[in-house]
């Protein structure tokens, strides 16, 4: 390439163009992404891949070559604007895994539009003004003409092997790297999302033989009960399982200037079995992954969601495990059935009925279904027809109302919030669930009044977090420093509560050992007398346990894992890992072992092994 003036080597040379255009974009990204922002390696990792693209422009397009490099620069900026904006919910790098969720974005649109900073849609501003003035500016018809110029062959074919040797040296010795997060920085975005592509490698998977309870048992550190604590309290009684929408465990007990976010919460907290140290297992799927890890007490897929990967196959679950025992099993959810999939998920987990949109209708709709209000409404005289039948009943009743972005209609302010949290993420959120503790309580009194409660087991629990850290401003994680007492973290972001009431079992108390929902399963089975002996399942009863080992999978990198006092997040491997304390988040160079992280990691390839050699649910007609 010749040697011109600043201003010409930009008009007149689009290689040089579009390579700094580019670069500023990237550094955008590492800017959102990375801890420390863009860096002399945000040059060496993501330059070499734009070239090679840009060389193959050189080489082989003779005419609408400014044309092509417009293509190239919409590619990637699309790219780049879809890691970090996954990654500002998430937490984690999308790959084309995450084109499995396309679909669902419409759905969810605005959760994804709140979470764009204004700063962010300049990335394609220059994609627009470009593309305008390509087809009308008579200035650039010009710089057309003068960017068709052929480049040197010899130096282009010298910058190819350069670029290609480049993104070889930053793939192929960062590819063991664990955290995904690690791993893109080391590589570089675009190359980490072109190895994703061409990685199809997979994990071995482990004989069926070998995956008994027993190695899971042991792999977890759980030790057989001979006689287990309230085993069978509540035999016959029927059993609901309320899943709350995005409700973290901070909010219980929590006052904001007085005013008690969450009442019928706290109070079902005070007076029952509360498990406060109890962590989300939820993976791309959220609130159906956890569905399918409640009633499955299976990991969720490594990558998507488990509505889209596991649902063809015949699961063994919660439904199914009690309809042997005569139990009517019926889910509740306001959202079509069709939304993640959820159809085949209730086939494959052998739920006897579902009740949803075509249900619930499009009466009070916030978002995407019907409010918390009417769900309950209408779901209260349903169970209590099923209460009144001769056999008890499991229901799954779905929350929805308090859901990302969380601006729920004025006419559902039960609370006025302080005025430093108004128009806040954070703030909208508290107010949210407030609403949803609200519709709650109302739930709880019908349920009480009709009689269906004294007869029953409740479950609830939160389905996922709904302050993700990489989500808030200063200002948000000021607002949640206020709430904590000190900086929110990883273990507070993930920390959801587990109430368990039943009338004449429970009792006021706090149970301090850690839990994930993978456990509730075997927590319901051992209180309603429902023998596992022939179910594989991950998780353990809470009630007879005090360990516990948890692997993450979705929202941490992969190969994060929790201990009875620990999270544990890797980094390339174990050694340069970060160890954070459960109590107040803080880090430490020990707590979970080096045995312990490998050992979570065999739990998941069991799980994934597990899944993957169960027969068809429909298996295919003789």
């Amino acid at each position: 390439m010749s040697l011109l003036p600043p201003h010409k080597l930009l008009r007149n040379k689009p290689f040089v163009f579009f390579t700094i255009i580019l670069l500023l974009k990237s550094c955008l990204a590492w800017f959102v992404i990375f801890d420390d922002g863009p860096s002399w390696r945000t040059v060496l990792t993501e330059i070499p891949f734009f070239w090679i693209l840009f060389c193959l422009i050189e080489w082989f397009s003779r005419k609408h070559k400014l044309a092509w490099y417009l293509l190239v620069n919409l590619f990637i900026t699309a790219i780049l604007f879809s890691v970090f904006m996954y990654y500002k919910y998430y937490g984690v790098i999308a790959t084309y895994h995450a084109l499995e969720q396309v679909n669902q974005v419409t759905a969810v649109s605005n959760s994804v539009f709140s979470l764009m900073d204004p700063y962010y849609v300049l990335i394609f501003i220059d994609v627009v003004i470009l593309g305008i003035m390509l087809f009308s500016s008579k200035k650039v018809q010009n710089w057309k003409r003068m960017s068709a110029r052929r480049e040197n062959r010899k130096v282009i074919g010298a910058l190819f092997t350069l670029s290609v040797i480049l993104c070889l040296f930053n793939i192929l010795p960062n590819r063991a790297s664990m955290n995904e997060r690690t791993k893109a920085e080391e590589m570089g975005i675009l190359n980490y999302e072109l190895y994703s592509i061409l990685d199809q490698s997979e994990e071995e998977i482990v004989d069926k033989k070998e995956i008994t309870q027993a190695a899971i048992d042991k792999l977890k550190g759980v030790q057989p009960v001979q006689h287990p604590s309230f085993w069978q309290a509540a035999k016959g009684k029927n059993l609901i399982i309320i899943q709350l929408e995005s409700f973290q465990n901070f909010l219980i007990g929590l006052k904001i200037d007085g005013q008690e976010v969450t009442p019928n919460m706290n109070k079902l907290a005070k007076e029952n079995f509360y498990f406060s140290n109890f962590y989300q297992m939820v993976g791309q799927g959220n609130t159906s992954d956890a569905e399918y890890v409640v009633n499955t007490s299976l990991y969720i897929p490594p990558h998507g969601a488990a509505t889209m990967n596991y649902v063809k196959k015949a699961l063994p679950s919660l439904p199914k495990l009690l309809a042997s025992h005569g139990y009517d099993t019926a889910t509740f959810h306001t959202n079509v059935v069709e939304f993640w999939n959820r159809g085949e998920l209730y086939k494959a987990v052998g739920f006897d009925r579902y009740y949803d949109k075509d249900f619930f209708g499009t009466e009070d709709a916030v978002f995407f279904g019907a409010s918390d209000e009417v769900l309950y409404r209408k779901t209260a005289p349903e169970l209590k027809k099923m209460d009144d039948a001769d056999r008890p009943f499991y229901a799954h009743v779905i929350s929805m109302t308090a859901h990302h972005p969380f601006t729920i209609p004025e006419d559902k302010y039960y609370m006025k919030l302080p005025e430093r949290f108004e128009g806040t993420f954070v703030g909208d959120y508290i107010r949210a669930q407030n609403y949803a503790d609200h519709a709650l309580g109302e739930f709880i009194d019908e349920l009480k009044a009709n009689g269906v409660w004294d007869n029953s087991v409740i479950v609830i629990y939160g389905d996922h977090l709904g302050l993700p850290i990489y989500s808030l401003d200063n200002n948000e994680k000021a607002l949640m420093e206020e709430i904590y007492g000190r900086p929110y973290g990883y273990t507070d972001m993930i920390n959801i509560p587990l109430i368990v009431a039943s009338t004449g079992i429970t009792y006021p108390s706090e149970f301090k050992q850690t839990g994930g929902q993978v456990d509730i399963l075997p927590t319901v089975a051992n209180l309603l007398g429902v023998p596992l002996d022939q179910q594989i399942h991950f998780g353990q009863d809470l009630l007879n346990s005090t360990q516990n080992l948890l692997p993450e999978r979705y929202y941490l990198p992969s190969g994060s894992v929790i201990d009875d006092s620990h999270l544990f997040i890797p980094g390339s491997g174990y050694d340069d890992g970060v160890h954070y304390s459960l109590e107040d988040n803080s880090t430490s160079e020990s707590g979970i072992t080096e045995d312990q992280f490998e050992r979570a990691l065999e739990l998941l390839r069991l799980s994934d092994s597990y899944v993957k050699q169960l027969p068809d649910k429909d298996p295919p007609e003789q």
